[in-house]
């Protein structure tokens, strides 16, 4: 699957920064999008809108970058790009149902995952936690009304 969604990233690369300059570059999992391909914000932003027709909301590649600190962004290659979408479009695959184990009874599920089926590695929704100012509390000794000169 990783190949294939390679290819497509790449495809999609091309039509946003053109040909002629991935001609002379191969497009690798290691290829890094700040310096080997010099990926601008607006590049950035028409790669999401690409990935988010092909692959559907889940793929949300503004949201996977919020999740990054700079370093982590400036950093990126397009490896862990193609890996975050294997494991959102993996994970939105129908899986197919476990068959039961021996003395299981039917409609149970078994305790332990089938082997050689890795579970997704789907990571939780970031949810920001409200900011809320501090009470302002008054000075010892001063009036909890501010009064004008005058």
């Amino acid at each position: 699957m990783a190949p294939d969604i390679l290819a497509e990233i790449t495809s999609m690369l091309v039509e946003i920064v053109g040909d002629e300059y991935l001609l002379a570059e191969e497009v690798t999992m290691k290829t890094t999008f700040n310096e080997d391909l010099a990926l601008e914000s607006v590049e950035f932003v028409a790669l999401a809108e690409l990935l988010h027709h092909r692959y559907g909301a889940e793929v949300d590649l503004m949201g996977f970058l919020a999740e990054k600190d700079m370093d982590a962004i400036l950093a990126m290659s397009v490896g862990e790009l193609v890996t975050h979408i294997g494991r959102i479009t993996h994970a939105s695959l129908p899986q197919p149902a476990a068959s039961p184990t021996p003395g299981t009874p039917p409609g149970t599920a078994p305790a332990t995952a089938t082997a050689g089926a890795p579970a997704p590695l789907v990571p939780p929704p970031v949810v920001p936690a409200p900011v809320v100012p501090p009470p302002v509390v008054p000075a010892p000794g001063a009036s909890p009304v501010p009064t004008s000169a005058g």
